[in-house]
């Protein structure tokens, strides 16, 4: 299994539309994947077409729970219109974990929650809250890679030189090495601002930034209407053919890794 959670501190920057992509995608090619809503405002939730606000079993049941069993966490996962894609929903109730995040052990409540259905599933992708605290620590040290969605815009890169100190942060209290990924969103080619973004992403963050970029793309919303994926709504959008791109650069490195972590095995 591999998990990779999607976060900036910054609402905007089409995190949800990330993760349901890439989940998708592949779902496409026959992985098993799991989507994970831990922000309390429960949009992907929403977008499965599930109420976060009366939902009874969610990933909060999970994060407040002393001892979790692999029983208890299938019991959470909810279906999609794809049978290859899961969904753990979020429920209004997460905003109360921010207040118990003093609790020993608690921004690592999701890793032991993964970790009860690591045989279930292929990959697994966390969409995390815009805002510092338990929920988005539990994202982080749940994840092997970290996908960081920035809108080409120039206050995007105020919020991104934040997101990334608290990263170091995070990291270094958990005696954690975590590679992130800068994905460049909402682009418009037509716009001054998101052209200079652009190349201020890839001049300054060359080793981690994508260099390509997701497009401004209406199809998206329209996939949301239906509570399915983009690429079961349009495989051939502009929007969709970009986050094609963007997984074949997330799995190559995703190789590249094991081939590395194999070798220093050796």
């Amino acid at each position: 299994m591999e998990v990779w959670a999607v976060a900036n501190q910054k609402g905007g920057v089409v995190k949800t539309t990330t993760t349901i992509s890439l989940g998708g995608l592949l779902a496409d090619k026959g992985h098993r994947v799991l989507v994970i809503d831990i922000d309390p405002q429960g949009s992907m939730t929403t977008y499965f077409g599930y109420n976060p606000e009366s939902i009874e079993a969610s990933v909060t049941n999970l994060l407040r729970a002393e001892n979790v069993t692999r029983s208890d966490v299938q019991a959470v996962v909810k279906k999609t219109n794809d049978p290859n894609l899961s969904l753990l929903p979020a429920s209004v109730g997460l905003a109360t974990i921010e207040r118990s995040g003093s609790q020993a052990g608690m921004g690592l409540k999701m890793t032991k929650a993964i970790s009860k259905v690591w045989n279930d599933f292929d990959y697994v992708l966390i969409d995390s809250p815009p805002v510092l605290g338990t929920l988005m620590i539990n994202a982080i040290a749940a994840c092997d890679h970290l996908l960081v969605p920035v809108q080409t815009e120039f206050l995007a890169l105020k919020s991104l030189e934040r997101m990334l100190r608290t990263v170091s942060m995070v990291t270094k209290s958990l005696n954690k090495e975590l590679d992130y990924t800068v994905i460049p969103t909402l682009y418009d080619q037509r716009t001054k601002a998101s052209v200079l973004t652009l190349q201020t992403l890839r001049s300054d963050y060359h080793l981690n930034a994508w260099p390509s970029f997701i497009p401004v793309d209406t199809r998206f919303r329209d996939a949301s209407k239906q509570g399915v994926t983009p690429s079961q709504f349009d495989a051939e959008s502009h929007g969709v053919v970009a986050y094609k791109g963007l997984l074949e650069e997330l799995m190559s490195k995703s190789q590249q890794n094991d081939t590395h972590r194999s070798r220093l095995s050796m």
